[in-house]
């Protein structure tokens, strides 16, 4: 699986950052967040919407409110051009797959639930 690898991240920060709806429902979106698939755990760094740093091999020192924690199987089913059911959408997840998990603040990641659900969509635009 080529998500969350490097030259993936790089690809998806361009695509957030270009996208015309995320500069509008992201405005208060400044906060870093986790993804993890199976062992490998990136950080994003979002200010009012834009992805401004990537930390792809975070150290204990690299600090964020909430992360996303899945097995490359959900993950991969999630990116899927045309998702099955409960796979579509991060809140169905969240509520119906057990192993996906919202870790920290999950007050801080609803209070920014437009602008995640708009970067969670554009992850499947990566490939």
């Amino acid at each position: 699986m080529t998500a969350f690898s490097d030259s993936w991240l790089e690809r998806f920060q361009e695509r957030v950052n270009g996208d015309p709806e995320m500069h509008v429902v992201g405005d208060w979106l400044t906060a870093a967040l986790s993804l993890t698939c199976g062992d490998r755990r990136c950080i994003l760094r979002f200010e009012r919407g834009a992805l401004v740093e990537v930390i792809s091999s975070p150290r204990l020192d690299a600090r964020c409110a909430f992360g996303f924690r899945a097995s490359p199987d959900i993950w991969a089913k999630f990116l899927a051009p045309d998702p099955e059911p409960l796979y579509h959408d991060f809140f169905a997840m969240l509520m119906r797959v057990p192993g996906f998990v919202l870790e920290g603040d999950s007050l801080v990641a609803m209070q920014h639930a437009r602008a995640l659900h708009r970067a969670m969509n554009l992850m499947r635009t990566v490939g």
